[in-house]
């Protein structure tokens, strides 16, 4: 009587051992299938975080284009209205002797001395190719806006996508709960005397989920999606005024609608500029923000696989 009861004691205990190793492998199993997948979500966020970096970069780099070209434009039509003004000026006071002699007068040397022009003629000419210069210089910072606008456009979609999304939130929530579910199942197996070592360590890595601030990500992409938004309406605005400022009506209309149709493209070229910026670095700093916690989904993820 006394060797059955013994053995079947021996059998109890032999049957709640495998049952507390099974409650682990199965916790472990649990934490696989509920922590894995996470490393592949954010590595997609990050990847295309970087993406939107180089996006935006370029765009600042077209703003900075438009920019510089509205400005030599400016420069340009600055010059030839001088020219002009002084080439009509002349006209109205030697107006005998303009055809295509030099008019001896000390201002007007001193204009001729000043451009190295040799005649009226010159003046003429040098007009017509500062004119030339100028309209070019229009069709460029027109299109360098247009494409500034395009990378913001792109910019403002990708920052509004790439956020953390409902299902990643679950996909980590189901992470934190399994880890609970393992830890239980460690300490039960501890006390069976079973090796956990492994077991720990994926829990100390994994355990990091449930510590994570997730919204750092999502500021960062609301932050980013504004200000490519911005970039967007300025470069668009922009790229409409300039247009309508080398139109061939308004340039042989009144010249001061011109240089103000001219001023507010260059102004929003500088807008667009300024919000394409702030877009790469809002970007960047989601990067930043999506490594902080993709550093604990690759140690979870590394010690699981």
């Amino acid at each position: 009587m006394r060797k059955y009861i013994l053995g079947m004691s021996l059998l109890l205990l032999c049957n709640m051992s495998w049952a507390e190793v099974s409650d682990l492998t199965s916790a472990l199993q649990g934490t696989y299938r509920a922590c894995v997948g996470i490393d592949d979500d954010l590595a997609g966020m990050k990847k295309l975080a970087g993406i939107n970096t180089a996006i935006t970069g370029v765009g600042t780099g077209l703003g900075v284009g438009a920019t510089a070209v509205g400005i030599a434009k400016a420069k340009t039509d600055k010059k030839t209205e001088k020219w002009q003004a002084v080439l009509d000026d002349l006209i109205e006071r030697h107006a005998m002797n303009i055809k295509h002699e030099r008019i001896v007068n000390d201002d007007v040397d001193a204009f001729f001395k000043e451009y190295q022009f040799n005649s009226v003629a010159d003046v003429k000419r040098s007009i017509n190719e500062a004119e030339e210069k100028s309209k070019k210089l229009g069709n460029w910072r027109t299109g360098l806006l247009a494409s500034s606008t395009a990378t913001n456009i792109a910019g403002a979609l990708i920052a509004n996508k790439n956020r953390v999304d409902d299902d990643l939130k679950a996909k980590i929530d189901d992470c934190v709960a399994a880890v609970h579910v393992l830890k239980n199942a460690i300490n039960q197996a501890q006390v069976a005397g079973e090796d956990v070592s492994e077991a720990q360590d994926i829990y100390t890595a994994c355990r990091e989920y449930e510590y994570l601030d997730l919204s750092p990500i999502d500021k960062k992409a609301r932050s980013a999606m504004f200000a490519s938004t911005v970039g967007a309406v300025a470069g668009g605005v922009g790229t409409a005024t300039s247009v309508m400022a080398n139109t061939e009506k308004t340039r042989e209309g009144d010249k001061k609608t011109e240089k103000n149709l001219n001023t507010a493209a260059n102004v929003m070229a500088v807008g667009s500029t300024i919000a394409s910026a702030g877009a790469t670095v809002f970007n960047a700093a989601q990067i930043s923000a999506i490594k902080k916690v993709a550093t604990v989904s690759e140690k979870c993820t590394g010690l699981l696989q």
